[in-house]
């Protein structure tokens, strides 16, 4: 499928345009390219932000506390993120339409220890507030910040997105994609009504964010994978955002009882070093030691084509780092198949194979309906129903 890129109004080639299907949805609420910009287009689909995630000064700036940047927009401007802006002295935020919609193994996003072997309806807005140069998904979180990303936006309601996770089965529904931080409200509005119909909200995010947008998220939300992308604040600079705001994210996540797992994709000669991965493990392990560390393959993407993929010895002798910091799940990831047993879990205290894995796919799972070992009765932390 080629997708047009109406920045420019010229198409996308096709090996750059996302995989997403967007299931089911009518193809009503597309916009003529040639009559609008995709800037025009995202403008026309916005809300006012809510009020817990802006807040105006004496000079009629507003503070958007939305994520970690805490940008103060004048009239007319936008912040970091370039889709939420200030117009007519209200702060206006994404809202009614998807950029990518389609039904995951609930492993890709990935969570090992929430519902195993059942489907996440996944849905994605346009946006981020970070401009990582290995992004795999930049062709929508790089939305009017480079000229060559753009995605058409499908106008749907939040009623249509979760009906359809309904009838597909999907036990979770997940903001991702895009940094679902910056699209909080919308988020929000989608998350309510799944809740409503027993079905349990997930973010899948950088993790630069503010108190007061996990308080503001936290009652929808109950999954949180946050990607760590680094244990040097020049490299979280290089990639636009903040090492601490991460790790008080992180914190607080667990302090405010959202189930976390934590990503850190691995990059030759950037944070693959033993004393960084021993860093971050020993951060993760000081939080808690039951909080999943994946290990996942970099492969080269977007703008950093210098550095090798990773090989599997090196996520392999990251995940032995992990385990000797004292985390208790440690997996390696991006590389099925190749990575023996690491992408399996295992009962901490005797040892027996829990959830066997290839990929995405759950081979078995040996966990009782309580979450517990069946062979010693030892409770596993996670999400089991």
């Amino acid at each position: 499928m080629i997708l047009p890129c109406l920045w420019r109004a010229c198409p996308i080639p096709a090996p750059m345009a996302q995989d997403w299907a967007f299931i089911e949805l009518p193809i009503s609420g597309m916009f003529n390219t040639m009559a609008t910009t995709l800037e025009d287009a995202l403008r026309a689909r916005t809300r006012p932000a809510a009020e817990e995630l802006a807040v105006k000064d004496e000079k009629g700036r507003i503070r958007c506390l939305a994520c970690a940047h805490r940008c103060l927009i004048a009239e007319g401007h936008a912040g970091i993120c370039k889709v939420r802006f200030v117009q007519d002295g209200v702060l206006r935020v994404p809202w009614g339409y998807a950029a990518g919609v389609q039904v995951d193994p609930i492993e890709k996003k990935p969570f090992f220890h929430a519902f195993p072997g059942t489907d996440a309806l996944s849905f994605g807005m346009l946006g981020c507030d970070f401009h990582c140069s290995y992004c795999q998904n930049w062709i929508s979180s790089q939305t009017l910040r480079d000229a060559a990303a753009g995605t058409l936006p499908r106008d749907v309601s939040p009623e249509t997105l979760v009906d359809l996770a309904v009838r597909r089965g999907a036990t979770t529904v997940s903001s991702t994609y895009n940094e679902p931080l910056i699209t909080s409200e919308w988020a929000v509005d989608i998350l309510k009504l799944a809740k409503d119909r027993g079905i349990p909200g997930s973010y899948v995010s950088n993790g630069h964010a503010t108190p007061e947008v996990l308080d503001f998220i936290r009652p929808y939300v109950d999954l949180f994978k946050v990607d760590l992308k680094s244990w040097s604040e020049k490299h979280y600079r290089d990639l636009g955002g903040n090492l601490q705001a991460v790790l008080d994210t992180i914190k607080r996540l667990v302090d405010q009882g959202f189930w976390v797992e934590v990503v850190t994709l691995v990059v030759p000669t950037f944070n693959d070093s033993d004393e960084e991965l021993s860093s971050i493990a020993e951060f993760l392990a000081g939080v808690s030691k039951d909080i999943p560390w994946h290990l996942t393959a970099f492969h080269r993407d977007y703008k950093m084509t210098g550095p090798p993929n990773t090989p599997v010895h090196t996520l392999l002798h990251g995940v032995e780092i992990g385990r000797s910091k004292g985390l208790r799940f440690v997996y390696a990831g991006n590389r099925p198949g190749q990575l023996s047993s690491y992408e399996n879990t295992y009962c901490p205290e005797c040892g027996a194979l829990l959830i066997e894995r290839y990929g995405f796919l759950v081979q078995q799972n040996r966990l009782t309906d309580e979450g517990k070992c069946p062979e010693c009765a030892c409770s596993i932390p996670g999400r089991w129903r």
